[in-house]
């Protein structure tokens, strides 16, 4: 019978390879540090665009690993307000994207409180603020009592991934969690986050949002490991990239009798990875002020300000007459009169890949 890691004796007295661990962590630290040069180079303005675009993946990207898609502007305009950054087109948050974003923040800014079972509970119910998680109600704001099964496939069919330990155990093993997480600084911070967020879905202490909330965890170390509540790279867009192995390094591992080395690898190295790809949204941060500092004397309308910045941010899918419409809520002669003055001031041009029906990209002098 094949036995899961919190059936073995001592489960949570996790082994690893020192030597492997510690040689990636060096990689991990040095372009922590290089990374962190780079942002206070950036300007104050630099700086909080750069943190907004990063938080704004962060939690798109957490919640899309679930499988659940958010609206991008309504997270983006969320997280500006609660950072007091106004930027044109904010747009009115739903409740529950107000939620997600509350329990993101509430991890990183506060990375110093402790985490305890009631700032645990008001994480759950932030998420989850109709008490259901689609058509189901859920015990919200609380520790689930039910049994707890990870699986896929057809009715009937079923694929068991993951059997959670029994509901009985879990106020047991959450507060043995909660003690190590609060007293247990022998273990370099990163490691740390490594360990807690597997060690939090092993224990899958509720009906729902575990994965959310342990990403959430491992977000707290990391701000706590660089002191500093200011996001400028994103674990959970990086873990969406690579969601594949991420569920397949989590699978074989909670198989293993402590020894988690293959996870706490998989862990810094995506999160070396994502510290790579945090370069790429500084450069389109610059860009962008790069651009407005070229065009801070040409004469444009509020429409067109709002429409080239959706450009300039990483505007998914084509740019339409129809759809410049529908964001901007003005006609569609009213949008093609902005659209035709953009191409005369050269910043629009028409899309050279064809289709059904024209539409519209940034120039690539503008870019």
């Amino acid at each position: 019978m094949v036995k899961y890691i919190y059936q073995y004796r001592n489960w949570t007295d996790f082994i690893w390879d020192e030597k492997e661990v510690h040689l990636l962590l060096g990689k991990v630290r040095y372009l922590q540090g290089m990374i962190f040069g780079r942002i206070n180079a950036l300007g104050f303005s630099l700086r909080n665009e750069t943190l907004l675009n990063t938080l704004t993946l962060d939690v798109l990207g957490s919640s899309e690993i679930e499988g659940e898609i958010l609206d991008h502007e309504q997270v983006r305009s969320s997280i500006a307000r609660r950072l007091g950054l106004e930027y044109a087109g904010m747009v009115h948050s739903d409740r529950y994207v107000e939620g997600v974003v509350e329990m993101m923040l509430d991890a990183t800014r506060n990375f110093n409180k402790p985490l305890d079972e009631e700032r645990l509970f008001s994480w759950h119910a932030a998420l989850f603020p109709t008490g259901r998680s689609g058509l189901h109600k859920i015990d919200v704001g609380s520790y689930r009592t039910g049994e707890m099964q990870v699986v896929s496939g057809a009715m009937g069919k079923e694929k068991i991934h993951y059997q959670a330990p029994p509901p009985r155990e879990v106020r047991y093993e959450m507060d043995r969690f909660l003690d190590w997480f609060n007293t247990d600084n022998r273990i370099d911070l990163i490691i740390k986050s490594a360990i807690a967020h597997f060690r939090f879905i092993i224990i899958h202490p509720f009906d729902d949002g575990n994965g959310r909330i342990a990403r959430a965890i491992s977000d707290l170390l990391l701000a706590r490991s660089e002191q500093s509540s200011h996001r400028f790279y994103s674990l959970s867009d990086q873990i969406l990239r690579e969601r594949k192995a991420y569920y397949e390094t989590l699978q074989k591992t909670q198989y293993k009798d402590r020894d988690i080395t293959e996870w706490i690898l998989w862990f810094m190295n995506c999160l070396y990875r994502a510290l790579e790809n945090t370069e790429s949204t500084i450069k389109r941060v610059v860009h962008k002020a790069d651009f407005w500092d070229r065009h801070k004397d040409t004469e444009l309308n509020s429409r067109q300000r709002l429409m080239i910045n959706k450009l300039l941010d990483g505007f998914s899918g084509k740019l339409k007459t129809s759809k410049w419409a529908r964001i901007t809520r003005c006609s569609q002669d009213t949008a093609l009169r902005d659209i035709k003055d953009l191409i005369g001031k050269g910043i629009l041009r028409q899309d050279s890949s064809g289709g059904r029906s024209t539409s519209y990209v940034l120039n690539e002098r503008q870019r």
